[in-house]
């Protein structure tokens, strides 16, 4: 039996779909002809690639290492006929980048798309907003090219190389705090009886925040967890509690306008951006041109004073 792309592209369909009969109906294929293919992908392999779950589906570890090689074979051919297609033009095909929320990287959306539009007006850009370490799962398995995520530790899958650091702020609705002058920090221990509204305890930056609070000695007094940065804004605004966000996104997301944004100190915190991307599965020359320029817009990015963002030493 010899193994072919129709039998890679109906397995990697089912682990996606998470069931064999939401995958037969997208691939238009009949049930027991998609099932014969995945036997007999096993029966090639030596290995059981699927098992059932009260959740459906869900690849077995062989399962999983032959769904990433075979996400990565795929993508190579389809950019093949994408290349031999438009061999004699500019480079063209599809670029899947993530934005951590609550990141300056949401600020690169706007100039990298005009920026890709004008170098590489054949490449197809798909932005995506969401946590971090979302993120990192999707490149992990393939489904998506690279991230601008927090953190710089090791993460299964993936290679996060460092682009800037930049310092955390309190965002505060107008009129708080107001015995402490606008243009002087905070110490932490200012915030012990702060209401607070943050991100979920699985968001990198929460993580951040956590451990900031509990060096400097302060249980933090969260009254809500938001994960839209709008309705973020309009609860600050609406005085329900002060939130900790980057200060290049407290000082160009329309949403926090008018709120009072102050430096923390003592100690102050700082927060790793970097770029995520595969640690097993090449780019495409589409995600290689649109990796260039992400780093060329974050190069300017750093140097520009007005982001506050700091180079990365070493």
């Amino acid at each position: 039996m010899s193994v072919d792309f129709r039998k890679l592209k109906s397995f990697v369909k089912v682990v996606d779909a998470g069931s064999v009969s939401r995958a037969a109906g997208i691939l238009s294929t009949a049930q027991p002809a998609l099932s014969q293919q995945i036997a007999a992908l096993e029966a090639h392999f030596k290995h059981k690639l699927l098992i059932r779950s009260n959740h459906g589906i869900v690849p077995t570890e062989a399962g999983l290492i032959l769904y990433r090689h075979a996400q990565a074979l795929l993508k190579q051919i389809e950019q093949a006929r994408i290349d031999m297609d438009l061999s004699a033009g500019a480079i063209a095909g599809r670029v899947s980048i993530g934005l951590a929320t609550y990141s300056s990287s949401t600020a690169l959306s706007l100039p990298l798309l005009k920026a890709m539009k004008e170098r590489h007006p054949q490449i197809v850009i798909h932005i995506n907003d969401s946590f971090g370490h979302v993120l990192s799962e999707l490149i992990m398995t393939g489904r998506m090219d690279m991230a601008v995520i927090y953190g710089s530790g090791p993460i299964k899958g993936v290679v996060l190389q460092p682009l800037f650091g930049e310092e955390l702020v309190l965002v505060s609705p107008p009129g708080s705090h107001a015995e402490v002058p606008e243009n002087k920090p905070l110490p932490l221990s200012a915030l012990a009886d702060v209401d607070l509204l943050l991100p979920s305890g699985g968001h990198f930056l929460r993580r951040m925040i956590d451990d900031g609070l509990a060096r400097a000695r302060v249980t933090p007094r969260v009254v809500c967890e938001i994960e839209s940065v709008p309705s973020l804004g309009a609860a600050v605004l609406d005085g329900l509690g002060a939130t900790i966000l980057p200060g290049s996104v407290a000082g160009s997301v329309a949403s926090f306008g008018g709120a009072v944004v102050r430096r923390l100190v003592r100690p102050a915190m700082t927060a790793t951006v970097s770029l995520c991307i595969s640690d097993h599965l090449p780019l495409s020359e589409p995600a290689l041109a649109a990796r260039s320029v992400l780093l060329d817009i974050v190069a300017g990015m750093v140097s520009d004073a007005s982001f506050g963002l700091k180079p990365i030493s070493g």
